[in-house]
């Protein structure tokens, strides 16, 4: 009983960063850095165009934007924590922060996986149901969809947290980790995490599976109705249209899938290499998206093509 009564409950948590490689941290600090920088000026530039350009206030656009916002969230939940272990050696972090921290990174993944959900069904619509298009995917509808993603992302996250608090931390207090991710801070608990990471692990297969279903899903049908289409013209023009989208998916799935089966059942893969992934997951698709929609997206890259050049854009024409 007096042992209980004076035990002391942990109130900070030491993030260790990439375990193996903090000789080598100042170097990492660089290209997190430059990833970041490119995340919130890419995905600025993708938000300010489709604003100016009244051809592009569509239904997809306005997934793009919210997509782009997301990203800028989701690497500013992160970048600026992991460029502190890695410059400044800011390794220890209040266990509240860590909580919060670790809330609104998982949010907003899911928030961006109900997104690319969205601009697939976006795409199903366009060409299975092209008539239709304007008066399904209406301005509201689209809210409506927003509204939907961030709301269950945000009630299924909430009891992460909630579960954690009510768990002792009495001696363990070491992150080996670049960001208070959910399992890391579950396992330094000093008492059972059955059900957190029962929880945990059923959010996380409840999201991949339902979401990659759905879209899966979308792009069976569009196949389907583009290999009907008889001109190979439309084909391509068609497919096209899907190719950023597409590229989205794989920048963003893969990295996440990687991390999350070896998380789980690659064993004798090094712990650096799951951080490693696990940072990837967080960093590079922000980074990547407005790239492939910049390139991809003929309206968006005209677009910004006449902000920045636009003596380029009157010779041209």
């Amino acid at each position: 009983m007096a042992e209980n009564a004076t035990q002391h409950y942990i109130s900070t948590f030491f993030l260790v960063g990439i375990p193996g490689l903090q000789d080598f941290h100042s170097w990492i600090g660089i290209p997190v850095c430059l990833l970041f920088a490119l995340t919130l000026l890419g995905n600025t530039v993708i938000i300010v165009t489709i604003k100016l350009e009244p051809s592009l206030h569509q239904p997809m656009y306005f997934f793009l934007c919210m997509l782009a916002l997301n990203d800028m969230v989701l690497a500013s939940s992160t970048a600026p924590r992991m460029l502190g272990i890695f410059w400044l050696d800011a390794h220890w972090y209040d266990f509240d922060v860590c909580l919060a921290q670790m809330y609104f990174i998982h949010t907003f993944c899911i928030f961006e996986s109900a997104l690319l959900v969205s601009m697939a069904f976006d795409r199903y619509v366009a060409i299975c149901i092209p008539l239709r298009y304007t008066t399904i995917l209406t301005t509201p509808m689209v809210i409506k969809m927003g509204l939907t993603g961030i709301t269950r992302a945000v009630f299924m996250v909430l009891p992460c947290p909630l579960l954690i608090k009510r768990l002792p931390y009495c001696t363990k207090y070491i992150i080996n980790h670049t960001y208070c991710e959910h399992m890391a801070v579950v396992k330094l608990a000093s008492a059972n995490t059955l059900i957190n990471r029962a929880y945990g692990i059923s959010v996380a297969l409840s999201v991949m599976l339902l979401d990659l279903g759905l879209i899966a899903t979308s792009y069976v049908k569009i196949l389907q109705a583009v290999f009907r289409l008889s001109s190979q013209n439309a084909r391509s023009k068609a497919l096209g249209t899907c190719a950023a989208h597409v590229c989205t998916i794989l920048v963003s799935y893969t990295p996440a899938l990687f991390s999350f089966l070896t998380h789980r059942i690659g064993k004798k893969v090094p712990q650096s290499v799951h951080i490693i992934f696990a940072s990837m997951y967080l960093l590079v698709p922000p980074t990547v998206n407005p790239l492939v929609y910049g390139v991809k997206t003929k309206q968006i890259r005209d677009r910004v093509v006449g902000l920045f050049f636009p003596n380029r854009k009157l010779s041209e024409n």
